[in-house]
């Protein structure tokens, strides 16, 4: 049999807002954006009596045994979901990991939303909301790749149909732990995103918000605080803002050629650096 092929795309939050704290999990809210970075997913039904998950790629080292996509098949194989059958997946990773881009999140997402597709599972929609939570508070959003704004309800509202958005996508030669940098969180900020429209995926609208862990990493590492200083001032951005829990800073354009020429500048400066440009999807 062979392999079904499925494309992973990387998540951008273009804005991120910690409104406060349940026991266990912060809320948030965030406008998210997804771009043609992607991890390649390959899927198979496996004669074996157990699944098999390897990985490949750029960014396949130190990725633990115990991660997304195992945690998703250890949920559904409790849940007697998948009825004793068992799946072959490798892929191919090439979203960075540690770096606020969703890579793993997203792939037990696209994995789940396959099986759904496929029939493969039969499952009410609560449900999947449940598994999506039990396996990282991300995930969700992975389900549908499209123009998200989440609120501070825990609602998503999708958006389609927007000029691209042209990135520049850094990422330092270290990560960030989401535990940790969280577990820094001390304020929360009121609600802004309760009524989402369009026009909050605006440039205008995108410069006057922010991402309420960035001054958490920036104070942290004072070297991503210098890259994060040198994109503003040298490759002239609309705007730069760090994804998620970070490391990774992204650098926003309105244009390709002004995207690709800042990535040209990037590379003279700091050759040690993984950086790429990406659009939105």
């Amino acid at each position: 049999m062979p392999y079904i092929k499925i494309k992973s795309y990387a998540k951008l939050n273009l804005a991120l807002n910690i409104t406060g704290k349940t026991s266990s999990l912060h809320r948030i809210e965030s406008i998210i954006a997804f771009v043609d970075l992607h991890d390649v997913i390959s899927i198979k039904r496996s004669k074996s009596n157990k699944h098999n998950i390897s990985f490949i790629g750029k960014f396949s080292k130190n990725i633990s045994k115990k991660n997304t996509v195992s945690k998703l098949l250890e949920i559904l194989e409790k849940r007697k979901l998948l009825k004793n059958r068992k799946f072959q997946i490798k892929i191919n990773k090439q979203i960075p990991n540690k770096a606020g881009l969703g890579g793993g999140s997203m792939n037990a997402a696209n994995i789940l939303r396959y099986f759904i597709k496929k029939k493969i599972i039969k499952i009410k929609k609560k449900e999947i909301t449940e598994i999506s939570k039990l396996i990282g508070s991300d995930v969700i959003l992975g389900l549908n790749s499209t123009n998200s704004i989440l609120t501070s309800k825990n609602e998503i509202k999708r958006f389609t149909n927007f000029k691209k958005i042209y990135t520049l996508i850094v990422k330092p030669n270290f990560g960030c732990s989401t535990k940790d940098i969280y577990s820094k969180v001390r304020k929360f900020e009121k609600p802004k995103l309760n009524r989402p429209n369009k026009n909050m995926f605006n440039f205008d609208y995108l410069k006057k918000m922010n991402n309420s862990l960035e001054l958490i990493v920036l104070s942290k590492y004072p070297k991503l605080k210098k890259i994060k200083l040198y994109l503003e001032n040298s490759l002239k951005p609309v705007f730069v803002r760090m994804t998620g829990s970070g490391s990774t800073l992204i650098a926003y354009f309105q244009s390709k050629e002004r995207c690709e020429r800042a990535k040209k500048k990037f590379n003279r400066k700091y050759k040690n650096y993984w950086c790429i440009t990406s659009k939105t999807i």
